[in-house]
């Protein structure tokens, strides 16, 4: 009689790659050296337009352009107060995740946090 082999089912995480598309579109929105900048400053606390402008050597329009991208995936919000906009950081998961870059690319990343 022969031996009965049973397969053993692996268990999958949940998810299918629809269900990864609005990700992998924001992922891509971060995936910018200027947008993971900007993250990175408003992670320590609100500014401008033009101070992150500044801060990235950029033009302020063009520094507007990358906070609309970062506002339509949800990362951020805006505050006007008077006559200037302020924004901060909407996604609290973007602290992991940054922290992850840092902890990668950044040489004495582990000061920062």
């Amino acid at each position: 009689m022969a031996a009965k082999t049973t397969t053993k089912k692996k268990s999958k995480p949940p998810g299918t790659v629809e269900d990864f598309a609005a990700a992998a579109e924001c992922l891509k929105t971060l995936a910018h050296p200027v947008r993971l900048r900007i993250v990175q400053l408003l992670l320590h606390g609100r500014y401008t337009v033009g101070e992150l402008a500044a801060d990235c050597g950029i033009q302020d329009n063009v520094g507007s352009d990358h906070l609309r991208l970062l506002q339509r995936c949800g990362f951020l919000t805006s505050e006007r107060d008077g006559r200037k906009v302020y924004y901060q950081v909407a996604e609290p998961h973007l602290e992991r995740l940054m922290a992850c870059i840092e902890g990668r690319f950044l040489p004495d990343a582990d000061h920062l946090r």
